[in-house]
């Protein structure tokens, strides 16, 4: 059989606002339950919204920055559905016109394009904590936070694209400013919708929507899993049902939730609101003022420091990783070496301790320093990849480490010939394989000589010396 996957995402994201949505209180994550509340978050009779023009205008840099036409009239509703955290029983929302919409996100990797139906402002919802004695209890902090949804078209046929598309997506908003994007805070939260098309007899699957994944692996891992049953479905002659499920991180699967049915949502005007009316002079000086995106970065980087332009995509995924290359490339002239220890040690090590780069005690000023002890041949490249490991561990400098460990890289001639001709003495059958025009064999004693000096040799002039001995011995 040949089967098609169709998947769609709808991303909500909030808002890095100082305030809510619909009223002055704070937009700050945590705090103790129900401490940033009021009248008008808690939908208290006779409370009036007042819309927070900051997320607006969030809402408009953000589909700039996806390719959107901004619609300069939209409209605010009000979504009524059974939100047991929401007091006031409904959702202020976007329903037929968005702020934004007809944007898309190119995935250069697998030569596609997911286009963007519509983005729209509206309110977060509350937080249930469940007890361990079977008890929920609401926590209306969250309530009101502001929130942009954004509406993909279903142009995503595997999880690595939804994944590219989300890793594109977090790197705009990042750059913009606009949220931080924690999906383990929830700022950024996921529902995948995905059905099959079985091409051969023309049977579709109804689509399944899987709702609130908190990481991007469990955006991936939750695709597979629904690929693979709804096509076991579909090949056993039955289907699915429409329905909303979750993905059991512990399992590997997920789970039923709760029938989807015919039901709708009603929507109606926002009375108290209505029409949201943007200046086209205001959404132009958004535009001119928007920074610079990681395309546009990627190609900077490519021109103005000679990167190769794998190089520069992965450097510049990350804002906080681009601006911590070109900070460390105004204190050492050498663009090349920097990437390739950012890429290589830097980044291994952020991933083994699930950091960011500024969660590390890692500096532009302290990796400058560290490269600059290797040009200087006063450690060696191995060395500097231990001292790295011991600043990510105590924090110290590079100097103070070598300082401390003693590990200042041994370039006097004298001491080095003398570790090279107790090497010699001790490997005959080396020297032989040398004379024997075997090349390894010089690899071999120059190791040794590293070894017995605990890396801190310089190995240039160990190798150089080694040679000259050896054809000495000729």
């Amino acid at each position: 059989m040949s089967f098609k996957t169709i998947i769609g995402l709808e991303i909500h994201t909030e808002l890095m606002t100082e305030t809510k949505m619909f009223c002055g209180c704070t937009n700050e994550f945590g705090g103790d339950a129900n401490t940033h509340c009021c009248p008008v978050c808690l939908g208290l009779p006779g409370a009036l919204p007042r819309i927070n023009e900051t997320a607006i205008e969030y809402a408009v840099k953000s589909g700039l920055a996806l390719n959107c036409k901004i619609n300069t009239s939209s409209q605010t509703d009000r979504k009524h559905y059974f939100y047991v955290d929401l007091t006031k029983g409904y959702q202020t929302s976007q329903a037929e016109r968005p702020i934004c919409e007809e944007g898309f996100i190119e995935l250069e990797e697998v030569g596609k394009k997911v286009r963007i139906e519509r983005i729209h402002v509206e309110e977060d919802t509350g937080k249930l904590n469940h007890t361990e004695t079977g008890e929920t209890l609401v926590d209306y902090n969250r309530a009101g936070v502001p929130l942009i949804e954004i509406v993909t078209r279903p142009d995503m046929s595997t999880g690595e694209e939804a994944r590219l598309f989300l890793d594109k997506l977090r790197a705009r908003l990042k750059y913009l400013e606009v949220s931080d994007v924690r999906m383990e805070q929830g700022s950024l939260r996921c529902d995948v919708n995905i059905n099959i098309v079985d091409e051969e007899r023309g049977l579709k699957s109804n689509i399944s929507e899987i709702k609130n994944l908190n990481s991007f692996r469990a955006v991936e891992k939750a695709i597979e899993f629904e690929e693979n049953r709804h096509k076991e479905l579909l090949e056993a002659g039955k289907n699915t049902i429409k329905e909303t499920r979750r993905w059991d991180e512990s399992v590997g699967e997920t789970i039923l939730m709760r029938e989807k049915g015919d039901s709708q949502y009603r929507f109606i005007t926002e009375g108290d609101i209505g029409v949201l009316n943007v200046d086209e002079k205001w959404i132009e000086d958004i535009k001119n003022h928007m920074p610079e995106l990681p395309a546009e970065k990627k190609s900077r980087f490519i021109k103005d420091f000679s990167l190769p332009e794998y190089d520069a995509e992965v450097l510049t995924q990350n804002k906080e990783l681009a601006n911590f290359y070109e900070k460390t490339v105004e204190l050492i002239d050498d663009y090349s070496m920097v990437s390739n220890w950012i890429m290589g040690d830097v980044l291994r090590r952020i991933k083994d301790e699930e950091l960011e780069i500024e969660e590390t005690p890692l500096t532009p000023n302290l990796l400058a320093e560290l490269l600059n002890l290797i040009k200087a041949n006063t450690i060696s490249n191995n060395v500097g990849k231990k001292v790295l490991r011991t600043l990510f561990e105590t924090g110290k400098s590079p100097k103070q480490i070598v300082e401390e460990e003693g590990l200042s890289q041994i370039s006097n001639e004298d001491e080095l010939i003398e570790m090279i001709e107790k090497i010699i003495s001790e490997n005959e059958q080396s020297i032989e394989d040398y004379r024997a025009g075997k090349d390894r064999a010089l690899g071999f004693l120059v190791g040794q000589v590293m070894k017995i000096s605990r890396g801190k040799a310089n190995p240039q002039l160990v190798s150089e010396k080694m040679k000259e001995k050896l054809d000495s011995l000729k």
